[in-house]
């Protein structure tokens, strides 16, 4: 029995055909996880526009990393330090960066979960409207403790925290009134008022100064409605 010849153009066809099959299938397969992909992308992003009153999430704290974790008294404190806001996502007027929707994603599927009651640290005006001070996305996890998921931006400004150190308190407020009406009063001149200075002069000047200077930082406060660190941390509203 003789064997047939091997015919290369049939076998070309026949293997065109095998992987054309193969094409489709795998395009169909890629497809599919391209769409998959657009729809949890859709849904986080549509979780962190509209926010949610999720107070924790099912993490699998065998997957956590332990640096991540923050207890609300330590962001809390963080937050009065430096006058940040800790706030909802649904608030927030930045733009979320692609990055955080990708860890989202990412720690969705380690931890097989939909994560929700995000929330974001940052600069109370960045609530309003865009800014480049670091904002951070938290994810929380129930009885007070929050999941660092990602962090973008630039750093604060280094002195930030003492710059915003007399919006501590109203005594933090009176102490930098005082020294600053002190260092005002040393920049006038001597004999302004009078052909001899003395000391009595120094603090009647430094008591006007003082007053000058109270009127002013109390009609701001006023004015603009603004309030000390502690009360304002998480606070949602404009004039807090």
């Amino acid at each position: 029995m003789l064997l047939k010849r091997t015919n290369i153009q049939e076998k070309l066809n026949l293997e065109r055909k095998q992987g054309d099959l193969q094409g489709e299938a795998l395009l169909r397969q890629v497809h599919e996880l391209l769409q998959e992909d657009a729809e949890k992308r859709e849904r986080i992003g549509e979780t962190l526009t509209k926010g949610s009153a999720a107070k924790g999430n099912n993490f699998d704290f065998d997957e956590l990393d332990p640096k991540a974790i923050f207890h609300i008294e330590q962001i809390k404190k963080i937050c009065i330090d430096y006058r940040l806001r800790f706030l909802d996502t649904k608030y927030f007027k930045g733009i979320i960066p692609s990055e955080a929707i990708s860890k989202i994603k990412s720690l969705e599927q380690q931890h097989n979960t939909a994560l929700s009651g995000f929330k974001i640290i940052a600069p109370s005006k960045l609530f309003k409207l865009e800014d480049k001070d670091d904002p951070l996305l938290f994810a929380p996890m129930g009885n007070g403790y929050y999941y660092l998921v990602h962090q973008w931006g630039n750093d604060l400004h280094p002195l930030r925290k003492m710059m915003m150190w007399p919006f501590k308190s109203v005594v933090n407020l009176g102490i930098m009134v005082f020294i600053a009406s002190f260092f005002l009063t040393l920049l006038v001149p001597e004999g302004l008022f009078s052909n001899s200075s003395s000391a009595a002069e120094f603090w009647i000047i430094y008591f006007f100064m003082f007053k000058s200077l109270a009127a002013v930082v109390i009609f701001y406060g006023f004015a603009l409605g603004k309030n000390f660190n502690p009360v304002i941390w998480n606070s949602k509203y404009f004039n807090a």
